[in-house]
């Protein structure tokens, strides 16, 4: 497997899982969410899978203040509906790094580590298209993204349709690919430009 190389200087998400640390699963709890990981997740990379990620990086920057955060301890709450658009993939990239899942996800062990009901669609938000919540003290901010912020190249217009269609050439496919991760790169090096992923409490 080859990634872009971009891939490796992008932001890391650092967590601590109790549960992860209750079973063995990783040292202290401790676990790393980086971009590969929500590649993987989303099977593709791009602007969408990237600001999903760096929105949970700033929103949980904001909540925990320079202490880990705590996965598994955070509510998640979109503002569009669950089959709107790309909420899906937004939702997948949060419910990766803080465990939050609607209805599907751990039940828990004992009372404890609960992962269901921290997932909610069709929210009303003030300010941003993602709300994160600490459910142990109750503070919450919301995220946006702008992505106008971090245009593609306008040969993408020309060049998208020829992929999708099966009409490009190998030297155009070539160059849509490089264009899509380019804009992707761009992207996540605004990762604490506060105009392209804003947060507000």
């Amino acid at each position: 497997m080859k990634f872009p190389d971009f891939f490796s200087t992008a932001p890391v998400i650092r967590v601590r899982d109790p549960l992860a640390d209750f079973l063995g699963a990783a040292e202290g709890g401790i676990i790393d969410y980086r971009y590969e990981d929500a590649v993987r997740l989303a099977g593709h990379s791009c602007p969408t899978v990237a600001s999903a990620f760096l929105m949970t990086r700033t929103a949980l920057a904001a909540l925990y203040a320079g202490a880990l955060p705590v996965r598994g301890e955070i509510r998640v709450d979109l503002a569009d509906a669950r089959d709107a658009g790309v909420t899906g993939v937004i939702a997948s990239i949060a419910t990766l790094v803080t465990g939050a899942t609607a209805d599907s996800g751990f039940r828990g062990l004992a009372g404890q580590f609960n992962r269901r009901d921290k997932l909610f669609f069709d929210q009303a938000l003030a300010h941003g298209s993602l709300r994160f919540t600490r459910l142990d003290t109750g503070a919450a901010v919301e995220v946006f993204a702008d992505l106008a912020r971090v245009p593609g190249d306008p040969r993408m217009g020309e060049l998208m349709p020829l992929c999708l269609s099966g009409r490009a050439s190998a030297a155009q496919a070539q160059a849509f690919r490089a264009h899509w991760q380019d804009r992707v790169r761009r992207l996540l090096a605004c990762a604490d430009d506060p105009t392209v992923i804003g947060v507000s409490p």
